[in-house]
């Protein structure tokens, strides 16, 4: 039987600790107790909300309406010679998936370590770091569609796949909850190290010849010492995208700021770095109230403790408009705003 709560704290379910109520709450473990949430009269009569590890969104009041909060478990996997087929439960931890497929010898998410949040949104939000994106690897998802229960199963075609973006965050956004992903990976490692502060930290360490392990192992301690840990500051990592722009524009900022940080993207477009355009406009490391940017990072914003979504996002705002008014390139937030 559903245990649907009244009145729930949000807090512990989003990691920037932003203290927000939502009317109803209920927790899924299963694809039947979703089907048991949607078939029910409740959610017909409430908004919904679904969340993940909480670690991509930015609570500015509090939630009218339902949340449902996927933490549905599991790992398992196939091999079949090379190739490898891994399946998990939407609310299985990110990286506990990672340190899975790393000690199972399963190669192709490792450079993704110590990225938070669960499974079930790593498609919708499309992640990547350090030169590896979820499209990348990916074979497909189950998902109810809220409207008909009904589910499907959707393949890399049917996803949209875009920088930090995909099907689930535009024509389809609210109507599908992802209950399962499979990732497509590989028993030969094809070791990706082009991400330069991976090559430095193995050439640090006097690794030439690094394993899936050692690649996770970089990735997170570089992760380490320029993010925060949730547990002990709130946040939801990096709160903006890495702007991407045409090489004319390129060229624009490039003119009045020879040292921008840059790195080629698809559709010969040009991707500069947001967290160096807003260290150059002042913000690293600054406390505005009971907010802020993380010392070792600017492109994170923080909570110090007992900061209002409200106060997080005037922040975000500042800081979006003085790029601007610098750069000429216009910020858009990573973290959804509710």
């Amino acid at each position: 039987m559903l245990d649907v709560q009244k009145n729930k704290s949000l807090k512990p379910y989003n990691t920037f600790s932003i203290d927000v109520d939502a009317d109803y709450f209920v927790e899924i473990l299963s694809e039947q107790d979703l089907k048991d949430v949607l078939g029910s009269d409740l959610i017909k009569q409430q908004n919904l909300l679904v969340l993940g590890g909480g670690s991509n969104v930015l609570f500015t009041k509090d939630f009218v309406g339902l949340v449902v909060k996927v933490s549905i478990p599991g790992i398992s996997n196939v091999v079949e010679g090379d190739e490898v087929i891994v399946t998990a439960g939407a609310g299985v931890i990110w990286n506990d998936l990672v340190k899975y497929c790393v000690q199972n010898g399963f190669a192709g998410i490792e450079n993704l370590s110590l990225i938070p949040g669960t499974v079930g949104a790593s498609p919708i939000q499309n992640i990547g770091a350090y030169g590896v994106e979820l499209k990348d690897v990916f074979k497909s998802c189950t998902a109810y569609e809220i409207a008909t229960s009904e589910k499907r199963v959707f393949n890399f075609e049917d996803c949209h796949f875009g920088y930090r973006d995909s099907v689930f965050k535009n024509e389809l956004k609210g109507q599908y909850i992802i209950t399962s992903v499979s990732f497509k990976l590989s028993t030969s490692a094809k070791i990706n190290t082009q991400y330069g502060a991976i090559q430095d930290e193995l050439k640090n360490k006097g690794i030439d010849a690094p394993t899936i392990e050692d690649v996770s192992n970089v990735v997170s301690e570089i992760r380490v010492a320029k993010l925060p840990d949730p547990s002990t500051i709130g946040n939801a990592g990096s709160f903006f995208k890495n702007p991407v722009i045409t090489k004319d524009e390129f060229e624009t900022v490039k003119l009045a700021h020879p040292n921008v940080v840059n790195y080629p993207a698809p559709d010969n477009k040009i991707k500069l770095a947001a967290g160096w355009l807003i260290e150059q406009c002042g913000f690293k490391g600054v406390v505005a109230g009971h907010t802020g940017t993380w010392k070792n990072q600017a492109l994170v914003l923080v909570n110090h403790g007992g900061a209002t979504g409200a106060e997080v996002y005037s922040f975000s705002e500042q800081i979006i408009n003085d790029v601007d008014a610098k750069f000429g390139v216009k910020l858009e937030r990573e973290v959804n705003i509710l």
